[in-house]
């Protein structure tokens, strides 16, 4: 009997966790479109099996599925973050390893409480479930990329850069996109269910999914001159980038090609200086002096990366601008944690790994822009660019917001790796977002410029030194995300998620 009962419980045991393991690889699968775009049905496709295994399951059961899902969504997207941890942060293997999979597994409870919630209070009804579905899923993805300072990587709408959806993006968002392929995904789980011949939830997602590329995208920007510019790839390995013995030969470099560069405006990426004021000053004498000399002549322009205070008084991740005899500062506001800035209780954490320059001060929420050569040219610096709803800030005021949009980064940290194209592709959306261009100028790639349509115009190889030398148009003008963003932040988004949220669940319980 003990025999018969053992052998009877297995298959049972594999089945519990057969689908949660399909759910974790078909996260993983869709992380794919978001390094090559055109891969885009694929973030569709799986969500639709999402909403579609959560739609038959129990609330508890549903919840093990959205954490799968997001766990194999993040892991496989993130996966990067192993490389700086272990090969330039020096933290042991295994202890790399289970640093990525704790994010994503922390990361992953908001799709579970989401998913729970959306097994609970659906209404077996193909418009009300879908329009929970992406509410909920709405929900989710602001708390990820929110709280706790916010983690937005391969959020859903940035697969979605090169999809018809993206013609939307000026008016709802990456986060607005993600909830309409939310949406169209659960009206496909919907269709599945149905019987032959009843196709409507099926038209609809195609024309949702399909009928935004067919209408010429609204333009609500305008020409603001255009500008020679050179955008400096350092190429500087991140376990070199601050060793005393190879310093000499790469700021050197540095100095000859802002030197020969003969854009109008000159940007160098991240930390390309990466020493402070004072150290630089001991290290080598006169090389800032030489550098605000070269742009001293009218018509020129540099934004160089660079940290500047000092260790007593508190040091920045910034960039300079170099202007005509002007000085500008910009100041990195929004931190990476454990890179940037130790998080409460974590410096233990902190200290296992070898990071230079790892507690910055924060910079100012919404600084001006440098202006130079007949533009407004507004900085921001890596990571920062993730975060459109900061960006928006900058357009309260239409007369002082950025005509050109400047990212200067230094993601080598994360070697030759999928990080790279997704960095890429963010950058892509926030053009489309806010009608502008977005130049980029890194260590060691992606170095390109992009144009208002977010089409990429120029670019050098990554893993390359060298400039980059083209020609930017900026643009003026403020599209409605750009407007009500940086009026309300992301609120608009939340409250209408909660409000049909709490509409689901009312009926819910009056119907119970």
């Amino acid at each position: 009997m003990t025999r018969i009962m053992f052998t009877t419980a297995r298959p049972a045991a594999r089945g519990r966790w057969s689908l949660p393991l399909v759910m974790a690889a078909l996260g993983a699968l869709q992380t794919l479109a978001f390094v090559q775009t055109t891969a885009w049905p694929l973030a569709v496709v799986s969500t639709a099996l999402l909403a579609l295994a959560c739609g038959r399951a129990a609330p508890g059961r549903a919840a093990l599925l959205g954490w799968a899902y997001g766990f194999g969504w993040l892991a496989a997207g993130t996966w990067w973050l192993y490389v700086s941890m272990h090969r330039y942060g020096g933290l042991p293997a295994p202890l790399a390893a289970a640093g990525v999979a704790a994010l994503a597994a922390a990361l992953s409870l908001y799709l579970a409480a989401a998913m729970a919630a959306f097994a609970r209070w659906r209404r077996g009804r193909a418009a009300p479930d879908a329009a929970l579905f992406a509410a909920l899923w709405l929900l989710a993805e602001l708390a990820r990329g929110v709280l706790f300072t916010g983690f937005p990587w391969v959020a859903s709408g940035y697969a979605l850069v090169d999809a018809p959806l993206a013609a939307l993006a000026p008016w709802v968002g990456v986060y607005g996109l993600g909830a309409v392929l939310a949406f169209a995904a659960a009206l496909l789980a919907h269709a599945a269910t149905l019987r032959r011949g009843r196709v409507a939830p099926l038209l609809a997602a195609l024309a949702l999914l399909g009928l935004p590329g067919l209408a010429a995208l609204q333009r609500f920007d305008a020409p603001a001159g255009a500008l020679t510019v050179t955008l400096v790839q350092t190429n500087v390995a991140q376990d070199e980038k601050f060793a005393v013995e190879r310093m000499p030969e790469a700021m050197a470099w540095l100095e000859q090609a802002l030197d020969g560069a003969r854009g109008q405006l000159v940007v160098a990426p991240e930390t390309a200086v990466p020493l402070l004021p004072f150290q630089l000053a001991e290290f080598a004498p006169g090389y800032w002096d030489r550098l605000v000399a070269r742009f001293a002549a009218p018509g020129r322009a540099a934004l160089v990366g660079v940290p500047l205070g000092d260790f007593d008084r508190g040091y920045t991740n910034s960039v300079a601008g170099l202007s005509d005899g002007e000085r500008y500062r910009y100041d990195k506001h929004h931190l990476v944690p454990f890179g940037e800035f130790v998080p409460t209780g974590f410096r233990w954490f902190t200290e296992a790994m070898n990071i230079p320059l790892g507690d910055f001060d924060r910079g100012v929420v919404n600084p001006p822009s440098f202006a130079a050569l007949g533009q407004r040219i507004g900085p921001n610096i890596c990571y920062e660019d993730l975060f459109g709803e900061e960006l928006a800030r900058r357009f309260a005021d239409p007369a002082a917001a950025p005509t050109i949009f400047a990212n200067v980064s230094n993601i080598a940290w994360f070697g030759d790796t999928v990080a790279l194209p997704q960095h890429l592709n963010i950058s892509r959306l926030r053009a489309l977002e806010f009608q502008r261009p977005m130049i980029r100028a890194t260590n060691t790639g992606m170095t390109v410029v992009i144009d208002a349509h977010a089409e990429v115009t120029a670019e050098l190889a990554p893993g390359t030194r060298g400039v980059l030398e083209t020609e930017v148009e900026g643009r003026t003008g403020v599209t409605p995300f750009a407007w009500w963003a940086a009026r309300f932040g992301l609120w608009p988004l939340a409250l209408l998620a909660a409000l049909v949220v709490m509409l689901s669940a009312g009926w819910r319980r009056r119907a119970a």
